[in-house]
């Protein structure tokens, strides 16, 4: 293994840093040695497939929303024409004295 000649610099919070200089120590390692296998073993397409899996769902979640929304919006309109209609057959009823509609039934 060539010798070490370039320095690199990180910095952690010092809870950080004792975590790392103890898992350094029980694998009786030096710490740079710890943090160059660390990050060799770091492989970013796993968490670039996990944070894709991730948006998938996302993505579905909102679609999935999306359509909900839809359907409660229709819903309303629908609510909202039964209603104006409602209103309009009771705006053309006769009235009473008391000014409310006079219902007939029928015979």
């Amino acid at each position: 293994m060539a010798a070490a000649v370039e320095r690199i610099v990180v910095q952690a919070t010092s809870q950080d840093k004792k975590a790392i200089a103890a898992k350094a120590k029980r694998l009786d390692l030096p710490v740079s040695e710890l943090m160059r296998r660390g990050a060799f073993a770091y492989e970013a397409k796993e968490a670039d497939q996990e944070l894709g899996v991730l948006a998938d769902a996302a993505r579905d979640a909102a679609d999935r929303a999306g359509a909900a929304i839809d359907d409660a919006l229709s819903f309303i309109d629908a609510s909202n024409k039964r209603i104006a209609a409602m209103e309009a057959k009771a705006a053309r009823l006769p009235k009473s004295a008391s000014g409310r509609a006079v219902v007939r039934k029928a015979a």
